[in-house]
């Protein structure tokens, strides 16, 4: 038997959350961000001096990540807090300063270790978001590692551009220097050479989502492990299928593609235990569920980004309403 999650965060709750995240740190961002643009040294005495203003703004954008974090941690624990199953809602007993003495020392180390450190601070902000999580008085844990996330960022990220890089480097000397008229060589055509880049960021991207995905998707709750389990290839031809109809489609498919992304692997995703084992779901009416999110998109835009507190609880409310957890026999 199907059993459902609800949402309950209405839009006049979010509000004044959303509105001050717009006031605290939209217009603040974006006023940095045109003032960091703007620098431009038009004469070499002047160097330094921009150079000091730059670092300047880049101070204030320190203290605005910081700000813009402080809100995703509150809207993640009203998220939270409002999901029920099975009439009884999750609680999450995280604090503020809590979260702060866990993001900002992961987050300084990310900076100074150029990015290095990103996956062992991705692994601690998972952890702290699922031990502080409950339901019925038991805890989440998350059991991925550092370590892991570093390998896959390495092997499906790092390493493959580094070779595409090193590759089209190659490609373009070897054209130019064999040309024996240099006034023969053109550059790509635009057409041929969007196609290529696109081909490259599927290549990167699909095996990077899948095995990130998979990474974040290893809970452990009471005496059940919670995975993703599926296939990388079955899983990474739905994904390629999805993207390149959002391509196509000049992104107008995009809310269904996240949609039947989203069926996809919720039906993957199992909870299992010594006893019994359940799987995830979404019931999906395509037509309907891609006119109302793109319904609430639209009312977003027309009311400069004001409507979107009421649009991402109707759409999480949507969403999270007929997605339901079922058991299922245990060798399945």
């Amino acid at each position: 038997m199907k059993e459902y999650f609800k949402f309950r965060l209405t839009g006049k709750a979010f509000l004044p959350v959303w509105l001050l995240f717009m006031v605290l740190f939209v217009a603040p961002y974006s006023f940095v961000q045109y003032k960091l643009q703007g620098f431009q040294p038009y004469q070499a005495h002047e160097a330094l001096q921009v150079l000091s203003s730059m670092l300047q703004w880049y101070v204030v954008l320190f203290f605005l990540m910081i700000i813009e974090y402080v809100f995703i941690f509150i809207i993640v624990r009203m998220s939270i807090e409002n999901t029920a199953f099975k009439e009884k809602s999750f609680s999450f007993n995280g604090r503020t300063r809590e979260f702060l003495g866990v993001f900002i020392p992961g987050f300084i180390l990310t900076i100074i270790t150029f990015g290095i450190y990103s996956p062992w601070f991705m692994k601690n902000v998972y952890s702290f978001f699922s031990r502080k999580t409950s339901y019925n008085s038991e805890n989440f844990e998350f059991k991925g590692k550092g370590e892991d996330l570093f390998l896959i960022i390495l092997f499906t990220i790092f390493i493959p551009m580094l070779i595409i890089l090193v590759a089209v480097m190659i490609f373009s000397f070897s054209m130019i220097f064999s040309l024996s008229d240099r006034s023969q060589f053109s550059t790509p055509d635009n057409t041929l050479y969007t196609v290529f880049m696109v081909l490259v960021v599927l290549v990167i991207m699909i095996p990077s989502l899948y095995f990130v995905y998979k990474w974040m998707v290893d809970l452990k709750y009471k005496n059940y492990t919670i995975r993703w389990e599926t296939k990388f290839w079955n899983a990474g031809s739905k994904m390629v299928q999805e993207i390149l109809l959002s391509v196509i489609t000049l992104g107008i498919y995009l809310p269904l593609a996240i949609l039947r992304l989203y069926k996809y692997f919720a039906e993957r995703t199992i909870a299992r235990s010594p006893e019994k084992s359940k799987k995830f779901g979404y019931d999906i009416d395509p037509w309907n569920d891609f006119l109302f999110i793109w319904g609430q998109v639209l009312l977003t835009f027309i009311t400069l980004g004001i409507y979107y507190a009421w649009a991402y609880c109707r759409i999480s409310e949507r969403i999270m309403n007929k997605t339901f957890v079922e058991e299922i026999a245990v060798d399945e």
